[in-house]
C-alpha cells in the first residue's frame, strides 16, 4: 500500500550532521557528561542571563541529545523537537504543558494504554476531563471539541488499528481553537508526517521504530518553536524525564536505517496479513493496508497489526508453539512479537483501555520483525498445526 514516494530521502538522514561540528566524525560522539564548566565568570553570567545558549547541565542541554532532536525535527518537518527518557515522559510533559485543572481533553478511542491510564489517574485527580470519541466519526469529533483545550490523536490506533483522516481532524481542532497532538509511533515519520497535515505537536515512543533495535527506551515531541519552548519551560525541567546522551546516540544510529527498516516491516507484515485473511481459522484481520485505500497523509504501513481467531482455536497452544514470534510487549524492533488479547484483558488493577473500548478475547497482536516473510509464515503455520492437534 506504500505510495512509493519517500517523504524524505535516505541521504538527508545519513548526512544530517555532516556539518563539521564534531571534527568531521561520521557518527556524532557521545557527550557522556552530567555538566559543562565555564571559561570564566563573565561567560557564566551571560548564560544565566539568557544572553547565550550553551550546555551547562545535561538535564537541560546535551550536544548528543540535541543532535538527535534536530534530526527528528528535520524528518517530521518541525521547527524544533525535544527528547525524553520514555514515550510516556514525552506524552505526560506535552499534555500537562497545555492543560490546567478544570480543562477538557478530547481523545480518540483505543489510545495507547498508558496514555489512557495517565488520563484516568493523574489527570482525573487534577479535575481534567477526557471525552473519548471515535476518530473515524468526524461529526462526533466536531461535536466534542467546543470548549476543549486539547485534541489527542493516535492513527492508526492501538490494537484495533483504526486509521483516521488526520488532516480533517486537525482542521476541526484549528477551527475550534484547540491544540492538536498525535502519537505517531506506529507510522513513524517515514510513512506519516502529521505536522504537514495541520497537527500542532507530534509525539513518538522512540523506543519503537525510531530506535528500531529494542535496546533503548525514549520519547520525543516535535512541533513549532513556541510550543516546544512552552513544554521545555513548564513540564520538561520539573518532571525530569531527560533523555540520556547514550540513548540519544543509539537513536541517531536507528534513524539512519529507518527507511530501509520501515519498507521491510511493511512488505513482510502486509503479506502475512493477506495470508492470514485466507485462513479458515481467522475471523478478521485488522491491518490498515488491507483497506481499499489509506487515509490522506498515511503513505504506507508498518509491521504492527492484529487479527481475531474464530472460536475453537487453542490460542495458548498457538502462542506456546511459536518459535520466531516471541511472547513480549512493545514492538518496533528487529524481532517479531505476539501478544494475545486474552492476556491483556487479565490486567484489571488500573484503568484499562482494552476494557474501556473493548478488544476481542480471541484477538492476537503481531509485530512482524525482520526475520523474513517466509520464515515467519512457516512459524505461524507450524504453530497453527500444533494448536489444532492439542
Amino acid at each position: 500500500m506504500s505510495s512509493g514516494a519517500d517523504p524524505f530521502d535516505l541521504a538527508s538522514i545519513i548526512t544530517a550532521h555532516d556539518d563539521g561540528n564534531f571534527a568531521d566524525a561520521v557518527v556524532p560522539p557521545i557527550f557522556q557528561t552530567s555538566l559543562f564548566t565555564f571559561s570564566d565568570y563573565d561567560e557564566m553570567i551571560t548564560v544565566y542571563r539568557g544572553e547565550k545558549v550553551r550546555p551547562t547541565y545535561t538535564r537541560g542541554l546535551n550536544p548528543t541529545v540535541r543532535a538527535f532532536e534536530e534530526m527528528l525535527a528535520k524528518l517530521e518537518g518541525a521547527e524544533d523537537a525535544l527528547g525524553f527518557a520514555s514515550g510516556m515522559a514525552a506524552i505526560s510533559s506535552s499534555v500537562l504543558s497545555f492543560v490546567e485543572p478544570g480543562d477538557r481533553i478530547v481523545a480518540v478511542k483505543h489510545v495507547y494504554p498508558d496514555a489512557f491510564r495517565l488520563f484516568g489517574t493523574i489527570l482525573k485527580r487534577m479535575k481534567i476531563e477526557v471525552t473519548y470519541v471515535d476518530g473515524r466519526d468526524e461529526e462526533a469529533v466536531a461535536s466534542a471539541l467546543p470548549g476543549a483545550k486539547l485534541l489527542y490523536l493516535e492513527s492508526p490506533t492501538s490494537w484495533v488499528m483504526e486509521a483516521h483522516d488526520v488532516g480533517a481532524l486537525a482542521a476541526l481542532a484549528k477551527r475550534h481553537g484547540v491544540v492538536s497532538m498525535i502519537d505517531n509511533s506506529w507510522a513513524s515519520p517515514f510513512f506519516q508526517r502529521p505536522l504537514t497535515l495541520g497537527v500542532d505537536l507530534v509525539i513518538h515512543s522512540a523506543s519503537k521504530y525510531l530506535g528500531g533495535h529494542s535496546d533503548v527506551v525514549a520519547g520525543i515531541v516535535a512541533g513549532s518553536k513556541d510550543m516546544i519552548a512552552r513544554i521545555k519551560a513548564e513540564a520538561y525541567p520539573y518532571l525530569g524525564g531527560k533523555l540520556s546522551p547514550f540513548d540519544a546516540w543509539l537513536l541517531i544510529r536507528g534513524l539512519r536505517t529507518l527507511p530501509l527498516r520501515m519498507r521491510a516491516h511493511e512488505a513482510s507484515a502486509l503479506e502475512i496479513a493477506r495470508r492470514l485473511q485466507k485462513l479458515d481459522v481467522v475471523e478478521t484481520v485488522c491491518h490498515p493496508g488491507l483497506a481499499n485505500r489509506l487515509p490522506a497523509g498515511l503513505n504506507g504501513t508498518s509491521g504492527l497489526f492484529s487479527f481475531i481467531f474464530r472460536e475453537g482455536v487453542d490460542i495458548r497452544a498457538f502462542a506456546d508453539h511459536l518459535k520466531l514470534f516471541k511472547l513480549g510487549v512493545s514492538w518496533g524492533g528487529h524481532e517479531s512479537l505476539i501478544v494475545p488479547g486474552e492476556v491483556v484483558l487479565q490486567q484489571k488493577a488500573q484503568p484499562n483501555s482494552a476494557h474501556a473500548f473493548g478488544i476481542h478475547a480471541r484477538s492476537v497482536r503481531l509485530h512482524v520483525g525482520l526475520e523474513g516473510t517466509e520464515a515467519l509464515w512457516r512459524d505461524i503455520e507450524e504453530a497453527l498445526a500444533a494448536a489444532s492437534q492439542s
